[in-house]
């Protein structure tokens, strides 16, 4: 299966909702807050570093609850605005 190349503004929302994944995180330890999730250490530093621009609705379930994050608030917070989104 060929996967379709990302786009900016894609690159640029995956990179957003990593920046506030580690800020929600604070001081709390990657492997606290992967574990609380149920994911690995690495997979929620790939996505906290946007090398994981696009992880599968679940896993931001699961972040945000550990987290205590608002789904609406993230994907408000996460998402370009229209004009950068267009470009």
């Amino acid at each position: 299966m060929v996967r379709t190349p990302l786009t900016p503004w894609e690159r640029e929302r995956g990179e957003r909702l990593g920046a506030l994944l580690r800020a929600a995180r604070g001081d709390r330890s990657m492997v606290e807050i992967a574990a609380g999730a149920g994911l690995s250490a690495e997979t929620l530093r790939k996505i906290e570093t946007g090398r994981a621009p696009t992880p599968a609705f679940f896993t931001v379930v699961a972040l945000a609850a550990t987290l205590g994050l608002s789904l609406d608030d993230l994907a408000t917070l996460a998402t370009p605005p229209p004009e950068t989104a267009a470009a």
